[in-house]
């Protein structure tokens, strides 16, 4: 369960977001400091954790409340006086570019939806309800891989003490960096250099986490009253954590306080640890830039343009102006900027409603247009680096990059003319004029704009007459509807242009079915296909066809959604397919009459990164996968015979299910499509193999022809000893084994590689998709990672794991294999979660390659002969498939699981899992001897059982009599 979500967003964003955006409304709580207050970031935490307890609406106690849960807490409701452009919503809510290199992003993606995967995945590596504070101006990336337990826990990031400067700084025991020594406020360089000495140091990277005792603390500091559930002046006293209480953590504190100093405390470094500032407008631009080139791998970035991304950022904008490598630091955001403008460089132009006014802007010039009541609109003007800081009168203040009181002089008026007190803050100065007419203020503004202004009565009047709003009632009167209103209709209308640019721009990275709920609200026309650019790009058409399925859901259209769908899975059918038609596969005799091929396999346990290997993610991104083969019972339970006769047929029998098909003609040998044939496999097999002309180049005109030319027919014998259902693979199994006899009876000289890629077409063939791993883990022996690049060829890479770690596991009996006795077919499943795919959508992707990265921790944990680790990664490959499918976990495996729960130290249901076999890790013989004596004693159905494993060294083996 994710934690609770408190925000604190200025008073204008709270009135406003159930309108602006209910999606977040409906899931978070949020609030504002109260009016004229000054709490400080520990005050306003304790404020904020006050009201989002009374909006809980119940009659628990805070204490209850606390511990009921996880909080995740982010502060964005400062006055934003250094990025004036989203001053009126928040850090926070600013929108944020989608990164070129990254999918399952949404085209209306906030700074929040950036942030909140990581400090969600710090949550979740907390062993207790904690509360989590973070500040809204700053996104972190990186690895998290346990929290320790401690009262406080703070994240930290390694620099140097010239970077140090501006941050507070902890300074960390050099046996112990866990360890808290103390922690300092911005320390001058030299004073970092001097304590390094002895001292580890990291930057505080804005991340805390406060267990319930150190909640409790920081309330009292602020002032409240736990016995009657209230701060004692009704609002929390003015408390600062960074400035105050971070000055009393630690084995040796800055300054000692006997309540605060006697807590626990912990840093834990961000690995691989990456941190980005929004706090002022050069933030803004520095940041996106940074995070657009972080990637420059071009096979991963594809078609889109890999030269590097310049810091120039057109978003939620029509954008026509002339634009060149000079026009260094642009941010265009919610605007319409005309052919008619003349830009520069370092501009933040924001919230410019439709028009064809002729600006030049100045290099440094911002302009914000902010939309008020009555169809007003304010018009702000800034420079790049204004702090809005500073009396008006002051020769230092600054405002667009030049001393306020310049402006007013280039312009010919005075403070007093322009009713305005030299001792004003300039944050509060009425010097932003409200227009009516917006469409007519061209001139106005470029006046204002201007370095060096043309004397203009008429422009100096209408500034003096204007209804003029300081920054701060800007922020206070937008219109936050009409804003989001104006940004929405922006990026609508920019859409189609996205999707007609096709392979060169963002559009199919981004999460398709956000975006088609979008689309279909606009009522936008798709984009006829043959006008989107591709390149040659195969798999983004895919991706096209089922935006358009998606398009169509949202617009009522059914059958339309249905025929979208069907030809996105046929576009993915024939990219793995058609490669394989067009190679000529002529089948010749190579066995004696009375020779008999006897191919054999073991069976497959995954043990983490499966659905990683599953298309199109892994076409897209690659797949990483670890698994074991095994034999069962001391046998390879999946068993293939291929021998001659003199009958012109190709003869299927199944040993296991007593049956028998006789094929004659092409007609049935290509009658393989659609589930519950139970020889679509050995169909699709013999037509891989040479024996229809899809795959033959058409070279007879018969099967029977053909067969007269081979010498005779052939007739295949298969067994499979694992229960339909198992969860082991054995589908997939059993057509690699097929292959690999197939192709040693013909001589058609494929090793294990080519028998696994013809295995994923075959899969293709029949309609049931899937991946490479099952043919991969049967065909190939041992425990071992297997990995691919991103391709339509998906050849992998196999690493080895020390074989011995697993025969140790299962004769010291902390290994076991049960049969559930359920079954659970997950073809359905697999389509859903390959639709979910091709729309690129978020949770799926983030899912995915969670998986993929927990594939390859288990592989490392072996390499480190680390039971700890490989049990942990058997565990988290339960837990992200859970997360994946909700039907991996029914409620007949969650009654077996409850019979054993406390004896095990980790299990998963191998392959999709809802049934089939369960791999069950316990501590020792004594636990393992418990668990079996529990599920064989009283087993939950006549088909359950325990099975005897054994590490294949083989993998596929052929052999001739």
């Amino acid at each position: 369960m994710h934690p609770e979500l408190l925000l604190s967003l200025s008073p204008n964003m709270c009135s406003s977001l159930s309108v602006c955006d209910p999606e977040l409304s409906a899931r978070c709580f949020a609030t504002f400091d109260p009016p004229d207050s000054q709490l400080g970031s520990g005050g306003g935490s304790a404020y904020l954790l006050e009201q989002g307890w009374k909006k809980a609406a119940n009659s628990n106690s805070f204490a209850q409340w606390l511990a009921e849960s996880q909080k995740l807490l982010i502060h964005s409701g400062g006055e934003s006086r250094r990025l004036p452009a989203y001053a009126a919503n928040g850090k926070l809510l600013m929108p944020v570019p989608a990164l070129r290199w990254k999918y399952g992003q949404r085209i209306d993606q906030t700074l929040l939806d950036m942030q909140e995967p990581f400090l969600q995945a710090v949550a979740a590596a907390s062993r207790r309800n904690t509360v989590l504070i973070a500040s809204g101006d700053v996104l972190l990336e990186g690895d998290i891989e346990a929290i320790p337990d401690a009262d406080v826990v703070l994240l930290g990031m390694w620099t140097t003490p010239e970077m140090a400067q501006h941050f507070g700084v902890m300074f960390c025991d050099r046996e112990n960096p866990g360890r808290l020594i103390k922690f300092l406020q911005k320390p001058e360089v030299i004073k970092t250099r001097e304590l390094s000495r002895d001292h580890l140091f990291l930057v505080d990277a804005g991340v805390w986490l406060l267990s319930e005792r150190a909640v409790n603390c920081l309330m009292c500091k602020c002032g409240w009253d736990a016995n009657r559930q209230q701060f004692g002046q009704g609002v929390p006293s003015t408390y600062d954590l960074y400035g105050q209480w971070a000055l009393h953590l630690g084995a040796r504190p800055e300054a000692f306080d006997a309540d605060v100093s006697s807590l626990t405390v912990a840093v834990v470094p961000v690995k691989n640890g990456e941190f980005y500032h929004f706090g002022n407008s050069r933030d803004v631009v520095d940041s996106s830039y940074q995070l657009q080139n972080k990637v420059m791998d071009q096979i991963r970035l594809g078609a889109v343009p890999a030269a590097g991304q310049p810091r120039q950022f057109v978003l939620n904008s029509f954008f026509d102006a002339r634009r060149s490598e000079a026009n260094e630091s642009l941010w265009i955001e919610n605007s319409f900027v005309p052919g008619t403008w003349k830009l520069a460089s370092r501009h933040v132009i924001t919230g410019v409603p439709e028009n064809n006014w002729s600006l030049s802007l100045a290099e440094g010039r911002c302009l914000d247009v902010v939309p008020l009541a009555k169809d007003d609109y304010g018009i702000r003007c800034y420079g790049y680096t204004d702090a809005f800081r500073g009396v008006l009168g002051g020769a230092y203040t600054l405002w667009m990059g030049q001393p306020v009181t310049d402006w007013f002089t280039r312009r010919g008026i005075s403070l007093d003319e322009a009713g305005l007190c030299a001792d004003s803050d300039l944050q509060c100065a009425q010097i932003f004029p409200v227009i009516r007419k917006i469409t007519s203020a061209g001139e106005l503004i470029q006046w204002m704009l201007a370095e060096t202004p043309a004397a203009d009565e008429t422009l100096k009047k209408m500034w003096l007459k204007a209804r003029r709003l300081s920054a701060r009632e800007l922020s206070q009167h937008a219109d936050l509807e009409r804003l989001y209103g104006q940004r929405r209709e922006f990026r609508r209308r920019i859409l189609p242009v996205m999707a007609k640019h096709g392979v060169a721009s963002l559009f199919y990275k981004l999460d398709i079915g956000k975006t088609a709920q979008e689309y279909a609200d606009s009522a936008l026309p798709l984009v006829p296909e043959e006008e989107i650019c591709w390149r040659g790009n195969q798999v983004l058409p895919v991706h096209d066809q089922m935006f358009r399925s998606e398009v169509s859901k949202w617009r009522g259209d059914i059958a339309a959604a249905d025929r979208y769908e069907a030809e996105a899975f046929r576009r993915l059918h024939n990219l793995l397919i058609d490669p394989l038609k067009a190679e000529k596969t002529v089948p010749v005799c190579t066995v004696m009459e009375d020779q008999i091929v006897w191919a054999r396999s073991p069976a497959r346990v995954d043990i983490a990164g499966g659905w990683s290997d599953t298309p199109p993610y892994c076409l897209e991104h690659g797949g990483s996968v670890f698994n074991v083969a095994f034999n069962l019972n001391g046998q390879p339970p999946i068993q293939v015979f291929v021998r001659n006769t003199k009958e012109r047929a190709l003869v299927i029998r199944s040993i296991d299910l007593g049956l028998k098909e006789e094929l004659y003609t092409y007609e049935d040998v290509g009658a393989y499509r659609g589930i519950g044939s139970g020889f679509a496999i050995a169909r699709a097999a013999f037509a891989l193999a040479g024996f229809h002309p899809d795959f033959n180049g058409a070279g007879f005109q018969t099967l029977e022809k053909q067969l007269e030319a081979f010498g005779g027919g052939i007739e295949v014998s298969l067994l499979a000893a694992i229960p339909k259902g198992s969860g082991l693979g054995a589908s997939s199994i059993l057509a690699g084994t097929l292959l690999g006899g197939l192709a040693d009876f013909c001589g058609l000289g494929w090793d294990r590689i080519e028998i696994a890629r013809r295995v994923s077409a075959l899969e293709q063939m029949l309609g049931t998709g899937g991946g490479w791993q099952d043919q991969y883990g049967g065909l190939f022996p041992g425990a071992k990672l297997i990995e691919t690049r991103p391709g339509l060829t998906q050849t992998a890479v196999i690493r080895w794991a020390p074989g011995g770690f697993f025969d140790e596991a299962v004769q010291s009996g902390r290994m076991l294999l049960y049969y559930t006795g359920i079954t659970r077919i997950a073809h359905s499943v697999l389509g859903e979660i390959v639709r979910n795919m091709f729309l690129n959508q978020a949770e799926v992707l983030a899912g995915l390659d969670a998986i993929a990265a927990n594939g390859r921790a288990a592989f490392e944990a072996i390499q480190r002969n680390d039971w700890s680790g490989f049990a942990g990664s058997v565990r988290k490959s339960w837990a992200l498939n859970q997360a994946l499918d909700s039907g991996v976990n029914p409620p007949e495996v969650q009654s077996i699981i409850r019979r054993i729960e406390g004896k095990y130290e980790a299990l998963k249901l191998t392959g999709a899992g809802g049934g089939g076999y369960m791999l069950i890790l316990a501590e020792g013989l004594q636990t393992a001897a418990a668990i079996k004596q529990e599920l064989t004693g009283n087993p939950p159905n006549s088909r359950a059982r325990f099975v005897d494993l054994e590490v294949s060294t083989t993998g596929l083996q052929i052999s001739r009599s």
